[in-house]
């Protein structure tokens, strides 16, 4: 028996209680967390990797799984759409991506829970890597996290919006480096502007789920950033196809 304010209770009665109280969760239908494990495991393998690039020469790394358009139209390395977002280019870029991730994730990832926080970030830095894939001219090579780390922008702005935080500080950020991506040769803003619009529209379905669709409220966002992936996927087919009709005439294809 335990000690309770008003006699005992029996353990096994209060096993049953503490299953039957309904659990709280978030705006996004997630469990309630205190630990970012998401945020700080993918610091952890940006930087990991970072310093693997750094040891095998910054370049090197980057020619072999960096955003190279036509690596992945001649030679089918789709995995560069992905692989781009854990690679950078110096220290400054990867100190400020991690800075941001840092800042940023923690309690995106409370408000969406582990699994939501994850989707978003993948989805994010392929949205990027598809929008540098294709604007960007396809004999440069790109690489960075900053395709995610918009994302992740576009979704606090979303969520703030959502749950009427203060999101001044956020939208001064996001218009700096906008600013900067214009200025900077050496910036891909192809890639910022797809990782923060897909970012937006993936927060949009976690966190502003109509009300009618509440009961099955997973199915409806999985539904949702299963419509954003195929978007990317036609779009990503489309640019293909516009590559090889380019190269054709050079007797590539």
């Amino acid at each position: 028996m335990r000690s309770a304010s008003v006699g005992f209770q029996c353990p096994d009665c209060v096993g049953e209680a503490a299953r039957t109280v309904r659990q709280p969760v978030t705006v996004a239908g997630g469990g309630v967390i205190t630990k970012p494990y998401v945020t700080w495991t993918l610091i952890g393998i940006t930087v990991a990797v970072f310093l693997w690039q750094f040891a095998a020469g910054v370049d090197a790394v980057a020619e072999d799984f960096g955003m190279w358009p036509f690596g992945i139209t001649l030679y089918g390395e789709w995995w560069r759409l992905l692989t781009a977002a854990f690679l950078h280019g110096s220290w400054l870029h990867i100190a400020f991506n991690m800075y941001v991730l840092f800042m940023l994730g923690p309690t995106l990832e409370r408000v969406l829970g582990h699994v939501r926080f994850t989707v978003l970030y993948v989805v994010a830095a392929l949205g990027g890597s598809v929008a540098s894939y294709v604007f960007s001219d396809p004999r440069t090579v790109s690489v960075g996290a900053s395709g995610a780390i918009f994302g992740l922008m576009g979704a606090y702005v979303v969520a703030g919006r959502r749950l009427r935080w203060d999101i001044t500080q956020v939208l001064i950020l996001l218009g700096i480096n906008v600013v900067i991506g214009f200025i900077s040769p050496q910036v891909d803003w192809r890639a910022h502007f797809g990782g923060l619009v897909v970012g937006a529209l993936v927060a949009a379905v976690f966190v502003w789920t109509p009300s009618p669709f509440r009961s099955v409220r997973g199915l409806w966002q999985a539904l949702g950033v299963l419509a954003i992936l195929g978007a990317l996927v036609v779009v990503t087919m489309w640019r293909t196809g516009q590559l090889w009709t380019m190269l054709a005439p050079l007797g590539v294809a």
